[in-house]
């Protein structure tokens, strides 16, 4: 099976146009258009009866302390966690494409609703606990939201997009689902995965 993201290079960096958060003239970082990228897959396994796709970034800090501080960074050997941007199942067997901004175009304060779409069922992403507590932002982040690395964050964030092929029309999941839990529920019914890689940072040292 082969992915494709036709919105930026493999390995390559996300525009600013998938992005939640862009640097600001006048200040570090604000909000930016926050598309879902354009995505294709080709040559799924016989046998599959639905996709999953989901992306992680594989960068975030383990430890908040420091993100978005103006009298430190986050040091770039911090111990990193997984960020889940988008986390999407069932999608259906015949679909091989999503196109640009089909699950996302712009911010969304609060979040977006989780369930079914025309082109699979939204879960969570880490938007959801990374605004808790936050009166003017927390809720459910469901579907796609982009690259909002901290600003002040000296390293570089890779965001891992991975296809998967599932022998399962469905994984049974509803409600606030997650990541984690998309994982956990495919474990046995993976015939075929692929991924595809963006890079993106806010924090100037980090983007040169």
């Amino acid at each position: 099976m082969k992915l494709t993201i036709p919105s930026f290079d493999n390995g390559a960096p996300i525009p600013a146009e998938f992005a939640m958060g862009v640097p600001a003239a006048d200040a570090p970082a604000t909000f930016g258009p926050n598309r879902s990228p354009h995505i294709t897959w080709a040559d799924a396994p016989p046998g599959t009866r639905s996709f999953a796709l989901i992306c992680t970034d594989r960068d975030a800090p383990s430890v908040r302390n420091d993100a978005n501080q103006p009298d430190r960074t986050v040091p770039h050997d911090l111990p990193r966690a997984d960020f889940y941007h988008w986390v999407l199942i069932d999608i259906p067997a015949d679909v091989r494409e999503l196109p640009a901004g089909c699950d996302c175009e712009g911010v969304t304060p609060r979040g977006k609703e989780v369930g079914p779409t025309p082109y699979g069922v939204r879960g969570i992403n880490s938007y959801t606990s990374w605004f808790a507590g936050e009166p003017s932002m927390e809720g459910d982040y469901g579907g796609y939201d982009g690259p909002f690395p901290p600003w002040n964050d000296e390293r570089v964030h890779h965001y891992h997009f991975t296809l998967y092929a599932l022998d399962a029309p469905t994984l049974g999941l509803n409600g606030a689902f997650d990541g984690a839990d998309a994982l956990l529920a495919m474990r046995g019914h993976v015939l075929a995965q692929d991924e595809w890689v963006g890079t993106y940072a806010i924090y100037p040292k980090a983007r040169a």
